[in-house]
């Protein structure tokens, strides 16, 4: 097989893994680096990934240790192959869109897709037309500036941001969207970490995490709830590492068994390579889907309990009387919730969750890390909140190795949503902005990822911009999402690579090819550097070292200013031909408008940048009483009919966002095929369902609309009882677009209702 062809599905199961990383880490990534590339431009990226002068990992968002402190091979395997998956010498260029008809490169699949290399030139699919065929720049952005103008109202148009987009270009971004008259600047953040924001911005005053990497590693107890760290962001098991090595210990929740926080073998030292490796979790809680909400309330109820039996010696009441509100009407609520609805919603017993219940009791700094395995359900507002109680009630906020860590999984996502790229700024940004630019914001809340879907698909927006990402392939509901898209006057894509979203066409189209995060990058003034954040609030400079993969190229920064003055001219009056020159200037501008960011270019020049202010580890909290906030939080679990499970849709192993590199799953024993979906053992045989049968997909919303997933293998695998897990973007078209999170209106990826059908043979 050559890298240009799908792998064929031939399914191979193999007992899961019991460990992580290792050797076959570093073969593997190895092996698809040099699939893509030559030796010395391998050696090139990985020798400069997440070095303080070097590339910031375009993958995931975890932060890198203080410069000095950073190994050589400061990269994980999923790292370099992304790395070098951009660095790739293969080219996508106007012959091979003349040789491939939209038609036919929609029926391609994203591994293909992918496969075909960098993109190369503008490219412009004509209403009516079968082929994209080249366009110059100055035509492509005239085209769409042109097409910006004429629409009846600003509102009719959405920006939408992917987090692998830098700082100097989110900035610019949401600045244009905002001078052209309207604040539709949706993000990925819509689709992942939402309920995250929603939650901690109530009860803290910040959407951010509390927590740096210092305090990972210093930690008593930390628990790693609903997140695979072994496949999404693997550095964090050497976090976990040095946390048990400094003598912390691990509670990892979730619902499938996962390599990475069962065993961690570094492959950078001996005995990771010799030697068992290192236990990560010390338990491990089984837990049923959606029933982490019950979980932090039992054992919120254990602490005031305990508070009950010995009292003054096991809640932090300093910490509450001082800087929080709404404890009496929490307590109140909290002995309300009953041991047989926690122990329904969990799945587990009361013995294990005592058993982590004193764990807490000898841990005088506490941590908890989540990710969409929390985000992603209907009460996940409510979930995080509960966590943020729990956090509380022992003043684990604001002192060193204890807080919230919502764990980000892609490189800029929070740095573009600092920058201003959200749907609701606060009045104060868009005052800042006025003051700063001389024009007055609109204040009009914009659409977020799923308002912006319905929009497009009602006729109400007729104009979709993406910088960054693969918006068709990230979002619920695939058939309503692609029809929506189809429904537009106009659909541009700012991207490095060719993906379904460059397929499902509005009534004409453009695929504006930019640099990649290791490519140099050249303006007037001189060679160019970009900044990102980390999850932990960490900002600090990337470089690009490679060449550029085409002369036609333009940086995400040039494309957004030309587009701006094109589309606006002088009014406002806003330097655009000085911020493509020159991004230093862009950074002067946020210094000015966004807190934290003082001084701006000097502080990131030094090495590994600088941390933003964390207000709640200074002991404030930007909430309307101006104190964190204790929160009452209904019980409530999934209910999932009789013959039905509750879907999850999650990564592989050999994948990054919505794009796999290979069809494996190695830590789950997966090889070979990505239409699988993986069941409990006593579920099928509940269901009377035969491993290795095969079954559609099927959810059925209240709209009556069924959805369909055709054509999964079942896999009995040791998922919790009641549930399964299945691919994304492949099941995503189960994920009904009105099925999203209470508050944050974030997708119900990981809370889906199906039922299996069995397909005869």
């Amino acid at each position: 097989m050559s890298g240009n062809e799908d792998p064929s599905d031939d399914l191979k199961v193999t007992p899961p893994k019991t460990w992580a990383t290792g050797v076959p880490a570093v073969a593997h990534a190895l092996e698809y680096s040099l699939s893509q590339t030559s030796p010395r431009r391998t050696a090139l990226t990985l020798l400069n990934i997440n070095q303080a002068k070097g590339i910031d990992c375009p993958g995931c968002a975890w932060p890198e240790p203080a410069p000095g402190k950073r190994h050589m091979n400061e990269y994980c395997e999923n790292g370099a192959k992304h790395i070098n998956d951009e660095a790739t010498s293969r080219r996508v260029t106007p012959e091979f869109f003349r040789e491939h008809s939209i038609a036919e490169l929609d029926g391609k699949s994203d591994f293909w897709l992918n496969q075909q290399g960098r993109l190369t030139e503008p490219m412009v699919k004509r209403p009516g037309a079968t082929h994209y065929e080249p366009i110059g720049w100055d035509e492509a952005l005239g085209l769409l500036a042109t097409e910006l103008k004429a629409l009846d109202s600003p509102d009719e148009a959405l920006f939408y941001v992917s987090g692998r987009l830098n700082n100097e270009a989110a900035f610019l971004l949401q600045l244009f969207a905002r001078a052209y008259g309207t604040n539709n600047l949706p993000d990925c953040s819509n689709m992942c970490h939402e309920s995250s924001g929603s939650a901690m911005s109530e009860t803290l005053g910040t959407g951010k995490g509390t927590v740096s990497l210092d305090d990972i590693h210093t930690s008593d107890l930390i628990f790693v709830v609903g997140q695979n760290p072994g496949t999404n962001h693997p550095r964090m098991l050497s976090a976990l590492e040095e946390t048990k090595r400094n003598g912390g210990h691990i509670v990892a929740v979730n619902t499938l068994p996962e390599a990475g926080l069962n065993r961690f073998k570094h492959p950078q030292r001996p005995r990771g390579i010799v030697g068992r490796g290192t236990q990560i979790a010390d338990q491990f809680l089984h837990i049923r889907a959606g029933g982490d909400l019950a979980l932090f309330q039992a054992l919120n109820l254990l602490l005031l309990e305990a508070e009950d039996a010995a009292p003054g010696t096991v809640l932090d009441h300093s910490f509450i009387e001082r800087n929080t509100t709404g404890f009496a009407e929490f307590t109140e609520h909290a002995r309300e919730i009953s041991w047989e609805h926690i122990l329904e919603a969990t799945g587990l017993s009361r013995e294990e969750i005592e058993q982590v219940h004193e764990r807490v009791l000898k841990s005088e700094r506490i941590i908890v890390c989540w990710a969409m395995g929390l985000t992603q359900h209907k009460h996940g507002v409510p979930t995080i909140r509960e966590v943020i109680n729990f956090l509380m009630l022992r003043g684990n906020i604001g002192k060193p190795g204890a807080g919230a860590c919502p764990v980000r999984g892609h490189s800029n996502v929070q740095g573009d949503r600092t920058m201003g790229v959200w749907e609701r700024m606060p009045q104060k940004f868009l005052d800042a902005l006025e003051s700063e630019f001389g024009f007055t914001p609109p204040t009009r809340h914009g659409l977020d990822a799923v308002n912006g879907i319905r929009a497009m698909y009602e006729g109400r927006a007729k104009l979709f911009l993406g910088v960054a990402g693969n918006f068709v392939r990230a979002t619920p509901d695939s058939a309503v999402t692609e029809e929506a898209m189809r429904g537009c006057r106009l659909t541009a894509h700012v991207s490095t690579k060719l993906n379904r979203s460059h397929t499902v066409c509005g009534d004409t189209a453009l695929i504006l090819p930019t640099l990649g995060r290791s490519d140099r990058d050249f303006q007037a003034t001189g060679e160019q550097f970009i900044t990102v954040e980390d999850s932990m609030s960490e900002v600090h400079a990337s470089r690009g070292k490679l060449p550029p993969a085409s002369p036609h190229l333009l940086s995400e920064v040039a494309i957004v200013s030309r587009l701006a003055r094109k589309t606006l001219g002088d009014m406002p009056h806003i330097p655009w031909k000085e911020f493509e020159a020159d991004y230093g200037a862009i950074r002067d501008r946020i210094s000015r408008v966004v807190p934290g960011f003082e001084d701006f270019n000097a502080r990131v020049s030094v090495p590994g940048g600088f941390r933003l202010p964390n207000p709640p580890n200074e002991g404030v909290f930007p909430t309307p009483s101006g104190k964190a906030v204790f929160t009452r939080n209904d019980f409530t679990m999934p209910h999932v009919p009789e013959g039905h499970l509750l879907l999850q849709t999650l990564r592989s192993h050999d994948q990054w966002n919505t794009i796999w590199y290979a069809p494996n799953d190695r830590y789950r024993g997966i090889h070979n095929a990505r239409r699988v979906v993986m069941v409990n053992p006593a579920d099928l045989d509940a269901l009377g369902i035969a491993d290795r049968g095969t079954v559609d997909l099927v959810s059925v919303w209240h709209d009556g609309k069924e959805r369909r997933a055709e054509g999964f293998t079942v896999v009995a695998y040791p998922a919790s009882r009641g549930s399964a897990a299945a691919y994304y973007p492949e099941t995503n078209v189960l994920v009904p677009l009105d099925s999203v999170a209470d508050i944050s209106n974030c997708p119900t990826s990981k809370g889906v209702v199906v039922r299996l059908e069995p397909v005869a043979a």
